[in-house]
């Protein structure tokens, strides 16, 4: 069975991250491709027998307007660490028709609910809440471009997201780096890319396929470990599946680091 994350651009324009762990959290796979062909292509090789594929994107989209009931859910836990879901409606055009996650889950031919015991299926996910609960960060990591954000800064972030996920090594659930060569030798270009990153946009070119391991993470966590995630939402309104937030886990000011 393969575990798949993949960091999906909503309207499809910009890099779309990929990657795959197998049954035992080895990473497989991990890259940047673009539109629905390639993403489809590069999954292929990992989706025809059991597999589940987490998407870091709204797959299944009702409301006209506002939030989803899920993004209100996970935003009361979430968003004093920063981790807050952005709003998904159908009057935004890349949901008013099907949206893009479910189409290439339809065109795999996965169950997309995440209640289902199918062997062969697909979930929502969103890598800052994980993040926060696997790693019990006080507030998110300031990995992604935003104004007053300078380019140390961000280096700096996404450097400490990879040591987190490396140190998945040794969670309960592990994540295994270095348990493939060809998996282990694109993380490796990546953390080098991430390091030498002269432009912003470097680390953008990096960004996806990481926060693509985190979702493949999520999902073999999900497998493993169905007691320690939290599922906000319905199927029929939209759901996203996350590991649960630590009870004991607090944020903390934002003059913190």
């Amino acid at each position: 069975m393969y575990f798949a994350g993949v960091d999906l651009a909503w309207a499809g324009r910009n890099p779309t991250g990929v990657a795959v762990l197998d049954r035992d959290g080895c990473l497989m796979h991990v890259g940047a491709v673009h539109d629905d062909a390639e993403v489809l292509a590069a999954l292929q090789p990992y989706v025809t027998g059991d597999c589940l594929v987490a998407f870091d994107a709204p797959l299944v989209v009702t409301n006209r307007t506002g939030q989803r009931p899920a993004e209100t859910a996970l935003n009361h836990d979430f968003r004093r660490f920063d981790a807050g879901a952005h709003p998904a409606n159908t009057s935004k055009p890349e949901f008013a028709d099907i949206p893009r996650g479910a189409r290439l889950a339809q065109a795999l031919d996965l169950d997309m609910n995440p209640w289902s015991a199918a062997g062969r299926r697909a979930i929502e996910v969103y890598p800052h809440p994980a993040t926060v609960a696997l790693f019990r960060l006080p507030r998110t990591l300031k990995y992604k471009a935003k104004p007053g954000r300078n380019l140390d800064l961000l280096k700096s972030e996404l450097l400490l997201l990879m040591d987190g996920v490396e140190d998945l090594g040794h969670a309960v659930v592990p994540l295994r780096i270095a348990g493939h060569r060809d998996g282990y030798d694109a993380w490796a270009e990546l953390r080098r890319q991430v390091a030498s990153a002269q432009r912003k946009s470097e680390l953008r070119r990096a960004e996806d396929p990481i926060d693509a391991v985190v979702c493949a993470y999520v999902a073999l966590y999900a497998q493993h470990c169905p007691a320690g995630v939290t599922i906000y939402g319905e199927f029929a309104t939209g759901y996203i599946v996350t590991p649960s937030l630590p009870a004991d886990l607090a944020p903390v000011s934002r003059s913190w680091r």
